[in-house]
């Protein structure tokens, strides 16, 4: 696994990205938009999900598969589009491959900025709230602030499974907010790319004055400025090949990416 034998100089090759599952789809929609001449490979790690209650060096080790698995592919960078991968394998990964790694975490630091009421909410895995990287982060921007966390326990199979609009969904979220209505919050952040999926179900319950924030377009603004430094910009001036890659069902990946199917394959695979 020595990153020596990863030299990456084809501004030609894909975006390599990598989830837990389906949620990151969430990121790569921002990377699309952003950047629609680059192609993408996208793993759904589906089998394994959710990464948020394993121990570290469980989602190490996922981590590290999907790694080398996007290397086999060809990838130029690689987007680690889990909450819960970044905060705890991203320092690993950036340490033993010879490629940029782009991480996604709770944005904190603009809630932080902004909140009027300075109470903000933040909904996340356990395996993120209860990250190094995650308390890092949360006292160097909000020590003059209160942070209520909450775990979104059983959100993510709920988006994995395609059940948003289930009336249950909309109890579960209920059962979450609550604390943080009650805490006159003004700004909400989603710590896990799966729950972008559930901001509609979310705004049902929220004030109107709560502003929800979560990490997609600022990782894709960040992949776009790393490629440019790293002069990785695709020149191609012709339709992207954008592959998504399951290791479980695909019916999920095929509903949440609709409204680009004609710009996509979606396959299964082993990994």
């Amino acid at each position: 696994m020595t990153s020596s034998f990863y030299f990456y100089t084809m501004n030609n090759q894909p975006i390599g990205i990598f989830d837990s599952g389906v949620g990151g789809t969430s990121i790569w929609k921002e990377i699309h938009s952003l950047l629609p001449n680059e192609d993408t490979i996208y793993l759904a790690d589906s089998k394994n999900a959710p990464y948020g209650h394993k121990s570290q060096k469980e989602i190490q080790s996922l981590s590290i598969k999907n790694t080398e698995k996007l290397i086999a592919l060809g990838s130029k960078i690689i987007v680690v589009a889990c909450n819960t991968a970044t905060t705890n394998a991203i320092d690993f990964l950036r340490k033993n491959y010879d490629l940029p790694f782009i991480g996604i975490e709770p944005a904190i630091k603009p809630a932080a900025l902004k909140t009027k009421t300075k109470q903000i909410g933040i909904l996340a895995t356990k395996g993120t709230l209860q990250s190094s990287l995650f308390t890092k982060t949360s006292e160097l921007y909000a020590n003059q602030i209160n942070v209520i966390e909450v775990i979104g326990e059983g959100l993510v199979p709920i988006v994995e499974n395609n059940l948003i609009n289930n009336p249950e969904t909309l109890m579960l979220l209920q059962k979450f907010l609550d604390p943080m209505i009650k805490a006159n919050i003004d700004y909400l952040v989603l710590g896990c790319s799966h729950y972008p999926y559930l901001i509609p179900q979310i705004k049902k319950l929220l004030p109107e004055n709560v502003e929800i924030i979560d990490s997609g377009r600022a990782v894709a603004r960040q992949t776009k400025a790393v490629l440019e430094n790293n002069n990785l910009l695709n020149n191609k001036n012709q339709k992207p090949n954008c592959q998504f890659f399951t290791n479980l069902n695909s019916s999920t990946l095929n509903s949440l990416l609709k409204p680009y199917e004609s710009e996509i394959s979606i396959s299964y695979l082993t990994f």
